[in-house]
């Protein structure tokens, strides 16, 4: 097999080493260079052609974001950032900017915990591989059917919902390419529709809460991360935070959201498919499910329960997605109502609602 080529661009020489040192643990990959700063990477790409480029924000000369326009724009390259949590904020736009996903670094630049990240650095490039190689994803032309959800008065009582549209309820599901496209999403809304929105977006501990605060700078909806015991309530937008799952249960006539830690057999966290099934629980056939751009299936299982008990779903389609992972396991699922382009799925959800 043909081994990946790596560039690590990182003004650290102990970062570039370790970063090194931990790619080269993949049989897959070759580490074929480094630079210290933006202007040596773009020196780099040039000559030695990577595959993948993994990259520090804060560098002197060019910095990261600079280098990162070049290389999607110019070189097309796939990026994953390499950045400490008090850079969050940064990473958000780094991601908005065309970078891939990202990996945590401990803050200390110097520190043996930079190795900690070894198994999601790994992991992540790993997904890169698998991403070069699915270059046929299978394309499923979905029914331009109404769907079934649809205003139930005999549903209207149920746990305080109202009566005047037929969802309450957008719960979202993403992972790859996700933060980009929820701050599409959100900033679409041209105003704060009577319904709840829940997100659980795959990241880690420490950066739901800066990217919630991101969301909400730019949305008419109120987005926050969530915590244990809030409530679900219309115009609010609630993010799993990272490194937990989101459920949900009726208490005095309100549904309200739960924290839980994540069970071993999770693969991807926070999980969409707890969440959605813990929706379709409560909020049966007022409840639009959303399937955003990921790696993986993440998602298939609680989509499966929210159309049993009469929701919708809705998936991103292939020419919009970063990575058609969830969307397309989505669909081979048989259950999607509709499969639409991501400038799309906020009209889709006004006009499934009623509204």
């Amino acid at each position: 097999m043909k081994k990946i080529r790596i560039l690590v661009v990182d003004d650290s020489a102990f970062s570039r080493r370790s970063i090194t040192k931990m790619l080269e643990g993949i049989d897959t990959v070759e580490v074929v260079g480094y630079a210290v700063n933006g202007e040596e990477g773009i020196q780099k790409v040039i000559a030695l052609k990577p595959d993948l480029v993994t990259l520090d924000l804060e560098m002197p000369k060019m910095d990261g974001f600079t280098l990162l326009r070049i290389l999607t724009t110019r070189f097309s390259i796939p990026v994953i950032i390499i950045s400490a949590l008090s850079s969050a904020d940064k990473v958000f736009k780094a991601l908005e900017l065309g970078a891939l996903d990202f990996v945590s670094k401990p803050s200390g630049t110097a520190s043996i915990d930079l190795l900690t990240i070894k198994e999601d650095l790994q992991k992540k490039v790993l997904q890169v591989l698998a991403l070069k190689s699915d270059s046929h994803a299978r394309r499923v032309t979905i029914s331009s059917n109404t769907g079934t959800a649809h205003t139930d008065a005999a549903q209207s009582g149920r746990a305080g919902i109202g009566i005047h549209h037929a969802i309450d309820l957008v719960a979202i599901g993403t992972s790859t390419g996700g933060p980009p496209a929820l701050q599409h999403i959100f900033s679409t809304f041209e105003e704060k529709y009577p319904f709840a929105i829940v997100v659980s977006q795959h990241m880690p501990a420490g950066f739901t809460k800066a990217f919630a605060e991101r969301l909400n700078r730019s949305s008419l909806f109120d987005v926050k991360e969530a915590e244990d015991g809030d409530l679900v309530l219309p115009g609010r937008v609630l993010i799993a935070p990272g490194g937990k799952n989101m459920v949900f249960e009726v208490c005095g006539g309100q549904v309200t959201a739960r924290i839980i830690e994540p069970s071993t057999s999770d693969r991807y966290i926070p999980s969409v498919d707890v969440m959605l099934e813990s929706c379709a629980s409560i909020y049966r056939k007022r409840v639009a499910a959303v399937i955003l751009t990921g790696m993986g299936n993440d998602g298939s299982k609680g989509i499966q329960a929210i159309k049993e008990n009469g929701g919708f779903v809705i998936a991103e389609s292939e020419e919009t997605s970063i990575v058609y992972g969830m969307p397309r396991e989505a669909v081979a699922t048989g259950v999607v109502d509709r499969l639409v382009p991501l400038d799309k799925i906020v009209a889709e959800i006004i006009n499934q609602g009623g509204f």
